[in-house]
């Protein structure tokens, strides 16, 4: 029912009707007294057009679109290891925004007296203290690893399956780029804590810029904030993690998804 021809719809008639029963009746009364000041069976029209419209798009399984039936049923598993990987990121996404209200990106505290920094005294209160803490860290903590894990396993799915040949050669160029990202967002999430192993893990950071040639000590000043580790770096980090690349990783695995989307599933060659 189009929006101009909305005003023609006969509610009365409906309720005249004398095949109804009393709850469909009470059902059929309380709709069209909502729809006659919202008008909301226009935008439940509109919705079901635009679910009909996105599932006509929507690509076949391989097994569909090239008649495999059950050749290739040791496939399966392995097809599903890119939307795994994409709920681990959405788990690791809310369970860190949520660690955010509580993390202070600090570290104050260790220099002189050897004592455990603001950052690490945050996260202590956030496991002993804050409730559900320690399950909230374990859960953003074991998603980003479940993450890194499916993504490197969706990458190994596709490149020994051939699904990086054309027409798909520059999602798989993205794939790659995901998941350089996806390296990066973990080593910067397991500075944040910056305890012994953290502030070790930045060391080796910094010394890996370093070596790079002709980039290398723009590198470290860029990402570490010098060559020697500090407030710098721990902000440059925690920047990195939680305001810059979640919207960069969001809208490149948006993209992926609209090709897949677009280009289909590809059969294993």
């Amino acid at each position: 029912m189009s929006l101009e021809k909305k005003d023609e719809f006969d509610h009365d008639a409906w309720l005249k009707r004398k095949d109804l029963t009393a709850v469909e009746t009470v059902f059929l009364t309380t709709l069209i007294w909502i729809d006659k000041r919202l008008r909301i069976v226009d935008y439940l029209e509109l919705l079901e057009t635009l679910y009909y419209r996105i599932n006509l798009q929507m690509p076949k399984s391989h097994t569909e679109q090239y008649d495999l039936d059950n050749k290739f049923w040791y496939w399966y598993p392995l097809y599903s290891l890119g939307s795994l990987s994409v709920i681990a990121y959405l788990v690791a996404a809310v369970s860190g925004a949520l660690l955010g209200f509580y993390y202070s990106p600090s570290t104050a505290g260790a220099a002189a007296t050897g004592d455990p920094t603001a950052a690490w005294l945050s996260i202590e209160m956030i496991i002993k203290d804050l409730q559900f803490g320690f399950m909230l860290r374990s859960i953003h903590r074991w998603a980003a690893q479940f993450m890194m894990a499916a993504v490197f396993l969706h990458m190994l799915r596709v490149y020994f399956t051939g699904a990086y040949k054309e027409p798909r050669e520059g999602n798989w160029i993205l794939g790659v780029i995901l998941i350089l990202l996806t390296l990066l967002f973990g080593y910067s999430g397991y500075v944040l804590p910056w305890k012994q192993l953290s502030f070790w893990a930045a060391q080796i950071g910094v010394e890996m810029a370093l070596a790079t040639p002709i980039v290398g000590e723009w590198a470290a000043q860029l990402m570490f904030g010098g060559f020697t580790l500090g407030q710098a770096t721990l902000v440059r980090m925690y920047i990195l993690h939680v305001f810059l690349l979640p919207f960069v990783v969001t809208a490149l695995i948006a993209l992926h998804i609209g090709i897949v989307w677009v280009q289909g599933i590809a059969e294993p060659h």
